[in-house]
C-alpha cells in the first residue's frame, strides 16, 4: 500500500469495514511475505537432504548399521520438510485467494485512490 499524492482525488470516506479489510489484507501481505521466505528456506532444506541421501547411498557397505540408522532418520527428516513445504504453500495460496478478493472489494469501492500491488 502507498500514500496518495495531494494531487489525487481522495473524496472516499473510509468506513471502519473498508479499514478492517485493509487491515486484513495488510495482515495476509505480511503472511504471505512469511510464507514465501519460509517455503524458500524448506525447499533449500530438502534439496540439501536429498543430496545427503545420494552421499549416503555412496557410503562404504561397511558401516551397515549406521548407515541404516542413517537413511531412517534422513527419511524421516524428508517426509517432515515435505510435509512443511505443503503446509506452506497451502498458506500461501489461501493468503493469495483471500487477498484477490479483498483486492477486487477494496479496488471497486476506492478505485485509483488505494494501491494494493505488492
Amino acid at each position: 500500500m502507498q500514500m496518495l499524492d495531494e494531487d489525487q482525488n481522495n473524496d472516499v470516506e473510509v468506513t471502519w469495514e473498508d479499514q478492517q479489510q485493509i487491515n486484513r489484507f495488510s495482515r495476509l501481505n505480511s503472511q504471505l511475505a512469511d510464507a514465501e521466505d519460509e517455503l524458500r528456506r524448506r525447499r533449500t532444506e530438502k534439496e540439501e537432504l536429498d543430496d545427503l541421501s545420494m552421499e549416503l547411498e555412496l557410503v562404504d557397505e561397511d558401516d551397515k548399521v549406521l548407515q541404516e540408522d542413517a537413511l531412517a532418520q534422513l527419511e524421516c527428516d524428508v517426509e517432515r520438510t515435505t510435509n512443511q513445504v505443503e503446509m506452506l504453500k497451502r498458506t500461501a495460496a489461501e493468503c493469495e485467494t483471500e487477498m484477490a478478493q479483498l483486492k477486487r472489494v477494496l479496488y471497486a469501492r476506492f478505485g485509483s485512490n488505494i494501491n494494493l500491488e505488492r
